[in-house]
């Protein structure tokens, strides 16, 4: 019995997404609008942030945002700002804290959902409650490609 407990506890303490080695959504530490701390402690793989960024069952980042390197996706938006020079303007760690939780690290009241963030705004799909849409391991390949974009 103290075993099933411990494990239950283990279970619980990671039911928010996060799995061993990585931080918790909820325990993403923002400050002066950047998140300094690496999410999974492993380097971001910007081949794989490209993929994620351009899935429109992930990030689907394209829907709102032009990038011109991956100008053979269909359908850029034109609603934010192109991601192109994206590294020029941000640091990694502002990067980060952007794809992570947007309404901290930019606007409140921006369109942009927080990727990495349990704060999901009024009436979500009852599916998604304590879900990310995006891994720990995910940003950090969005925001290693995103450091990639220099004018």
């Amino acid at each position: 019995m103290e075993r099933f407990m411990a494990a239950l506890a283990i279970a619980v303490a990671f039911a928010g997404g996060a799995s061993a080695g990585e931080i918790a959504p909820g325990d993403v530490k923002f400050e002066d609008m950047k998140v300094t701390a690496s999410l999974t402690g492993a380097p971001g793989n910007p081949e794989e942030g490209a993929k994620t960024l351009a899935n429109r069952g992930l990030g689907n980042c394209l829907a709102c945002h032009a990038v011109k390197s991956l100008s053979k996706e269909q359908f850029h938006g034109d609603v934010a700002p192109s991601l192109d020079g994206a590294a020029d303007r941000w640091s990694v760690e502002q990067l980060r804290a952007i794809v992570v939780d947007s309404k901290q690290a930019l606007n409140p009241d921006t369109m942009m959902p927080g990727f990495y963030s349990l704060n999901v705004g009024k009436n979500p799909r009852k599916d998604l409650v304590g879900k990310t849409i995006l891994t720990a391991q995910q940003v950090e390949d969005v925001v290693a490609y995103l450091a990639t974009l220099k004018e």
